[in-house]
């Protein structure tokens, strides 16, 4: 994707300054538009761990990169070990980052350790080139259900979609999930707008959505969390997308902590709700969602404080709350199956069941 004109992923390697890792600081968006070089696997888990790279495919792509900075300083198998548990720990409810980790050490143990680098740099950009081409195909099937829309509207008539979060380029290595249909849709010059979800606390949504949206010239309008059921009760929103950190193979959806209001509005009101993923999110070992998927519980300072830009242009943390009142910080909840249209992956869409997701699964 492309940022005032120029064409970007969200992770890459400097072979030219040690093979370092480079990723876009996502907690100075949108007023900076920063580059962190990470040099070891303890900068990579500190940027996955405080959120300065976040979503669920793109931490799992930076992890396989940490795990091969790891290895130039240590490739014995002991050392290797411990640094992937290290950085499978950052965070616990993407399903990405455990899966990317598992891969990179069944690629490696057989590997030996003089090799370890070369070829855990070579895995990890296979990580990459693959996320990259399966958020393509989500778009493209995501594609075909607003092209739907449009075909029983009146020519140019606006397509409201809804997205809560942030599932776009910036949460993968490129195109993004939930957003990559939309944009699809808008080079190809259908007439979207999106209803973008602020999502506190840590506001995803009005920082990083809004601002890929407005980069590459999506019309969009950011909204209050609670404003969406409102929207679809007065029919003004047509399809609502969102991404997800973890599917279990029954089709219960992990993500940030507000979708699950998104979805019981969308039922009440008969509003479409997909959600997009790629098959690395899915967890085939977990059938409940609720009471399997542990649900990261983050610090109440993000709840007790908002970041923003002061009037004299710098940016700032401001408190929000009296002093002494506790705060409870839930990362995510779970959105039963039930309420789920569908689920859109690189092979094709299917119905939020076990049986849908193995017709596009098989080999599962």
């Amino acid at each position: 994707m492309k940022i005032n004109g120029t064409p970007y992923r969200s992770v890459w390697v400097n072979e030219k300054d040690g093979w370092s890792i480079h990723i876009f600081d996502q907690t100075r968006l949108p007023f900076s538009l920063d580059i962190l070089r990470l040099t070891t696997q303890q900068e990579v888990a500190h940027a996955i761990s405080t959120m300065q790279v976040r979503g669920a495919p793109l931490i799992g792509a930076v992890a396989a990169y940490g795990l091969a900075l790891a290895l130039r300083q240590d490739a014995s198998d002991a050392a290797m070990e411990q640094n992937a548990a290290m950085l499978a720990a950052t965070r616990p409810t993407a399903v990405n980052l455990r899966w990317a980790i598992e891969r990179m050490l069944n690629s490696l143990r057989p590997v030996a350790p003089e090799n370890r680098v070369a070829a855990a740099y070579a895995e990890a950009g296979r990580i990459c080139d693959e996320d990259a081409a399966q958020n393509e195909a989500i778009g493209r099937h995501g594609l075909e259900l607003i092209r739907e829309i449009a075909k029983n509207r009146p020519a140019g008539t606006q397509i409201n979609l809804l997205t809560h979060c942030n599932a776009g380029w910036i949460a993968t290595v490129d195109w993004g999930t939930a957003l990559a249909p939309i944009y699809m849709a808008h080079d190809e010059g259908l007439n979207v707008h999106v209803w973008v979800d602020e999502t506190r606390p840590r506001n995803q949504g009005a920082a990083l959505t809004a601002w890929e949206l407005g980069s590459h010239g999506v019309p969009h309008t950011v909204i209050a969390d609670n404003a969406g059921g409102h929207l679809m009760q007065h029919g003004q929103v047509d399809l609502v997308i969102v991404g997800t950190d973890r599917v279990t193979r029954t089709g219960d959806v992990a993500n940030k902590i507000g979708t699950y209001l998104k979805a019981l509005a969308a039922q009440d009101n008969k509003v479409p709700f997909w959600v997009a993923l790629p098959s690395t999110t899915i967890d085939w070992s977990v059938a409940n969602g609720v009471t399997e998927i542990p649900i990261e519980e983050r610090t109440a300072s993000e709840i007790t404080h908002v970041a923003g830009r002061g009037e004299d242009g710098k940016q700032t943390r401001v408190q929000i709350t009296p002093d002494g009142s506790p705060a409870a910080n839930p990362a995510f909840d779970v959105t039963p199956a039930r309420l789920v249209t569908g689920l859109i992956t690189e092979r094709g869409v299917c119905p939020a069941t076990e049986d849908g997701l193995r017709s596009l699964f098989p080999e599962q």
